[in-house]
């Protein structure tokens, strides 16, 4: 707080962005305009007297009340406020205030739900660093990355890593879970679903009828992990192609589904160019879904992905995510790009790979040529071990996100 800045602080409802904020910056007024009376307090405070009379402080759920991205603006260029922190839950009122009124004077973080690095750095009782897959940033070759490495962990510590990877698969990471038995995690996810509805829905879209919404949301999230079709999903929902993609852009502004964008260069043959959909958080999904016990692929590989998509966005890594499809077949889960290269990984729910998992690997390295720099089959096993060439490597998720 002794920079000269304002903060942005924004992501999905419940993940602690209240919490962290205050305790980031316990000196700070806080001031949270879900009451009433607080959204009257500012809107009645001059521009004029902003810093006298609210000075530098938090403001939470800012989009609330959008005179004070003004009030803050006019006070941080007069140079009577040096710092503020803002935060809200819907992206799409906080940050267009941001790109209105604060361009070139805020930094913006996005507070994902809780990461499997986080979660078990906390069950082992060490410091957080980071993941094993952030050495995918940086290093020459994943066999650079992981030939020093064991091929199996201590018993007690993979069983940790499990107990995380159980906790996160089934529950998700909302960190209120945590302290919660099985019973009340369930009315938790409940009541989370509905205060959704009813406010961050009511923040961005004002919708009259919720009915039609909650039934795309559900088929949306029954379509975690597979390829978007607006028309189908559309057709599915019995709204307009159109309402599909707005309803969609709603999931995607307050942080429940991102969309992962094909690999926009054409390696092999014609490149598919439809984006696939995952959900971020797995307890939302299923609560959302109704698949509360289900184990299939598909969540698994949204789990994963969810997994890296927060990493990438918390980190700030310069690298980016896609999938890889060709109308010719080949197929590759997550494709990793980095300036200088391409890694690929296949995502498998099982106990045990062998070389014919790599085979998508395999073709997209000989395509990719130099700027391969390595592939994984990420699974649910213990070991980590070479699968084949060139450079594809069998690796536990426990060990990727840990």
């Amino acid at each position: 707080a002794d920079d000269r800045r304002i903060v942005i602080v924004t992501g999905a409802r419940q993940t602690g962005k209240t919490t962290l904020i205050r305790q980031s910056y316990p000196a700070l007024r806080y001031v949270n305009l879900d009451a009433f009376e607080n959204r009257e307090w500012v809107k009645e405070v001059s521009s004029f007297n902003w810093a006298e009379e609210v000075g530098a402080s938090v403001i939470d759920e800012a989009q609330k009340e959008t005179s004070v991205f003004e009030k803050v603006k006019y006070a941080f260029d007069e140079g009577t406020l040096s710092f503020s922190v803002l935060s809200g839950s819907a992206q799409i009122l906080l940050l267009s205030r941001v790109r209105e009124t604060l361009a070139g004077r805020a930094f913006v973080y996005e507070l994902w739900p809780l990461m499997f690095c986080e979660c078990a750095a906390a069950m082992r009782g060490v410091a957080l660093k980071p993941p094993l897959c952030a050495g995918l940033v940086k290093c020459e070759s994943l066999d650079a990355l992981l030939s020093p490495l064991g091929t199996l962990l201590p018993p007690d510590e993979m069983h940790v890593l499990d107990q995380v990877g159980a906790h996160l698969f089934e529950w998700g990471g909302m960190p209120e879970l945590l302290r919660l038995d099985d019973g009340d995690r369930r009315q938790w996810l409940r009541s989370y679903e509905i205060t959704y509805l009813e406010r961050d829905l009511g923040d961005l879209a004002r919708l009259s009828d919720l009915a039609p919404f909650k039934k795309f949301q559900r088929l949306a999230a029954l379509r975690s992990g597979r390829m978007l079709s607006y028309a189908e999903l559309a057709k599915d929902a019995g709204v307009s192609t159109e309402t599909a993609r707005r309803y969609l852009e709603y999931l995607r502004l307050s942080y429940q589904a991102v969309l992962l964008q094909p690999y926009h260069v054409n390696l092999t043959s014609q490149v598919v160019k439809t984006p696939k959909l995952y959900w971020i958080d797995p307890g939302v999904l299923r609560q959302v879904s109704g698949l509360h016990q289900a184990d299939t692929g598909e969540l698994f590989e949204t789990f994963v992905v969810g997994e890296l998509n927060k990493w990438v966005s918390s980190s700030g890594a310069d690298i980016r995510l896609f999938y890889y499809r060709t109308r010719s077949g080949l197929e590759v889960d997550l494709l990793i790009e980095r300036s200088d290269g391409l890694f690929g990984i296949e995502i498998k729910s099982r106990e045990s790979v062998d070389r014919s998992d790599a085979s998508g690997l395999r073709r997209l390295a000989e395509a990719a040529g130099e700027r391969w720099r390595g592939g994984m089959v990420v699974y649910r096993g213990s070991r980590l071990k070479p699968l084949c060439e060139p450079d594809i490597w069998a690796v536990p998720f426990v060990r990727l996100l840990s």
